[in-house]
């Protein structure tokens, strides 16, 4: 046990838990997102799909209740990891370069980690924990979205969340030790067109759902 304290307490083992919750949330935008897009179906087919995940019960329960443990684990290691990292630096370098693979992705990733849980909250308060009596969820998000101000938040999300993802991505896998110069420029590579994907995907819908109304 002093062991796995120790270790998850460490540099390392904080950076290991950034990264398996960072695949988690991931895998999570994957499935979120292919689910979303059968809004392109019509009411009928976005319906559906919600209604069989609230068929699914006390297992989305259990799949809410994992990524809520897995936000605040990710939350409260990141902001751990980036106080430790201005104690041990407080002050800036006078030349900011981009030279040791230093991206805009990884030198914002407090600020879009930020943003991004501003969203979520904000996100969630509008979708998930309202009054769903006498109303469909297509009825909640087509009259979310008839809102510019809406519609403009929700894009720039989305642009944080793809320049998050842009290095979190690839930077898992170093963490867990896939760091093989043979293999992490594919990984770059995966990681800048799973950014894209999320943030088109994504941010595209609010859009299409403003223009339809």
């Amino acid at each position: 046990m002093n062991w796995i304290t120790g270790t998850l307490g460490s540099s390392i083992g904080k950076k290991l838990m950034m990264a398996i919750t960072g695949f988690s949330f991931c895998g999570f935008l994957a499935a979120h997102l292919a689910g979303n897009l059968t809004i392109y179906g019509g009411k009928d087919a976005f319906n559906a799909y919600a209604a069989h995940l609230h068929a699914l019960g006390p297992l989305i329960t259990v799949a809410e209740l994992g990524l809520l443990t897995f936000a605040l684990v990710h939350v409260i290691t990141g902001v751990t990891l980036f106080l430790g990292n201005l104690k041990a630096r407080p002050v800036r370098y006078a030349v900011n370069k981009s030279a040791g693979g230093r991206t805009l992705g990884s030198a914002t990733m407090p600020y879009t980690g930020g943003i991004l849980l501003a969203f979520i909250v904000f996100h969630l308060m509008n979708f998930h924990f309202v009054d769903k009596t006498n109303t469909t969820i297509f009825a909640i998000v087509s009259n979310a979205f008839t809102s510019p101000a809406y519609v403009a938040i929700y894009i720039v999300a989305m642009v944080a969340a793809a320049i998050h993802v842009s290095h979190g991505f690839w930077s898992a896998f170093q963490t867990v030790g896939a760091n093989h110069p043979k293999y992490m420029p594919l990984l770059k590579i995966l990681s800048i067109a799973f950014a894209v994907i999320v943030g088109i995907g994504f941010g595209f819908l609010p859009v299409y759902i403003f223009l339809l109304a």
